[in-house]
């Protein structure tokens, strides 16, 4: 009976934290202008009302090319840093990846006002770059942190079986090492992806006047009025946040698979 209660009960919390997420998603296809229930009909209409808005569309390149960029600089860090903290002994390891995966143990908030600040007191504004920058400390210790995990597992004599076999650092790595790490560079990139794309706290510090993502897009309709197109981008962004991950973890599954085959 203790136990069937607390599945009956983590079912009851699941369902409520889910429900809102579900009635934003059902709403998206009413047919209704107003969104609201009982729906009149089904109706793909506020996607299309979505489609054919310049704003909403000129902010979801934004955002997909702020995350691509995003997942490419943090991935290609996250590397460099794992190697070097993983497979060197350099002083004061500990101290760095302490400070590298720092950002994560402090609320965005504060991390958004203390880089604003400092910025401004060099005397930078706010700009793509800065956002961009922001985005990257932001998401970087995840990446480090799945990069390193898999790389621990990773065992040298690989790698020094390559390189005694004649090949170079740089082609051991390629050949050997890169591969092995494949899986967790691909959920590393699509975490900094899913991550830069739903970030919202930070990127109302950091972002330049006239430049909207989709997050702050969406804050900036819901100042207005609750239109049904915040329904279908909601929607949107459910689909991208959650599939994402989801088809990282199926990517990072095959690639292991086809690795330990």
């Amino acid at each position: 009976m203790g136990w069937q209660a607390i599945r009956i009960w983590t079912v009851l919390v699941y369902g409520f934290m889910f429900l809102p997420v579900a009635v934003v998603v059902l709403l998206s296809f009413n047919a209704n202008q107003f969104g609201s229930f009982p729906m009149t009909g089904v109706s793909l209409r506020w996607f299309e009302e979505l489609w054919n808005n310049d704003a909403v569309m000129r902010a979801f390149r934004t955002s997909v090319v702020l995350g691509l960029m995003t997942a490419a600089i943090s991935t290609t860090l996250g590397i460099l840093a794992s190697l070097a903290l993983v497979r060197y002994s350099i002083p004061g390891r500990n101290a760095i990846t302490t400070l590298l995966i720092a950002p994560i143990l402090v609320p965005e908030v504060v991390l958004a006002v203390a880089l604003l600040l400092f910025l401004n007191w060099l005397g930078i504004g706010k700009s793509f770059a800065l956002l961009l920058a922001g985005h990257v400390i932001f998401t970087l210790p995840f990446v480090i942190l799945v990069v390193q995990a898999r790389l621990v597992s990773i065992k040298r004599d690989v790698e020094e079986a390559a390189l005694s076999l004649g090949a170079s650092p740089v082609q051991t790595f390629f050949a050997v090492t890169l591969p092995l790490m494949l899986p967790a560079v691909a959920a590393g990139a699509l975490f900094a992806f899913t991550i830069s794309f739903d970030d919202i706290t930070g990127t109302l510090f950091w972002k330049p006047g006239g430049v909207e993502t989709v997050p702050t897009q969406i804050f900036s309709m819901l100042r207005n009025s609750i239109s049904p197109e915040i329904n279908a981008l909601g929607t949107v962004m459910i689909v991208m946040t959650v599939g994402l991950p989801l088809l990282g973890a199926a990517v990072a599954r095959k690639l292991a698979m086809k690795g330990g085959s």
